[in-house]
């Protein structure tokens, strides 16, 4: 079970502590803006795309889809999180609850366009990814796309050398993507990577089977 108490207490201080990360280009938001950019340009490709957004936190990318007249949907596990992210989105249609459970009953039963989640699915193990992945793509209208941007690596030996370098700044706690291990569960995953710990993957529904037919444009590598 996910614990909502830390992020919480988290909740007011979180975009700035990310801000200055990125900033400073160090682990674990090194690339975080291009991460978020990359996902926002992609749903912004298809006009008022119906989005569910998984750990939204405080709604950085979910409120700019939603001034761009995305119809927006979210979960969370922080009410602290929830209560900051609907001031700014007041239609959105937020929950509460642990997705290492799976959606809540509200978002179950609904079909979307894309299916996001930023820095919040590393909280799962791999096998929950995988599982809970494959629930999400049942739950994309046909074309759809799953963008996950998050701390990830090609390979194992890519985290293995991000996380000597991090030394006691890594999070133990966290579960990063290794896209060569995912691709195991997922053959047509992408993966664009956008600093030397982070970049999007992308999954793509076609008639029912999850493949990925992206093809990135200059300005995205």
């Amino acid at each position: 079970m996910l614990d909502n108490k830390g992020f919480d207490l988290w909740a007011d201080g979180y975009d700035a502590a990310v801000g200055l990360s990125d900033e400073e280009n160090s682990y674990p938001f090194a690339g975080y803006k291009d991460v978020l950019g990359m996902i926002f340009r992609e749903v912004m490709a298809k006009k008022n795309a119906k989005v569910l957004d998984i750990g939204f936190g405080t709604g950085t990318l979910t409120t700019k889809l939603y001034e761009n007249e995305c119809d927006v949907y979210g979960q969370d596990f922080s009410q602290r999180m929830i209560e900051l992210a609907q001031q700014k989105m007041e239609k959105a249609h937020l929950y509460q609850g642990d997705f290492s459970k799976g959606l809540v009953k509200e978002l179950v039963d609904l079909k979307y366009d894309y299916i996001i989640g930023t820095y919040s699915l590393h909280h799962l193990t791999d096998e929950q990814k995988i599982s809970f992945f494959k629930s999400l793509t049942d739950r994309l209208n046909e074309g759809g796309k799953l963008l996950i941007g998050d701390v990830a690596f090609e390979t194992r030996a890519e985290l293995e050398k991000c996380r000597e370098e991090a030394a006691d700044d890594w999070d133990e706690d966290e579960i990063y993507f290794v896209l060569d291990e995912l691709r195991e569960a997922f053959p047509g995953a992408e993966f664009y990577p956008k600093s030397y710990c982070s970049g999007v993957i992308e999954i793509k529904k076609v008639n029912d089977i999850c493949v990925s037919l992206y093809i990135p444009k200059l300005e995205d590598l």
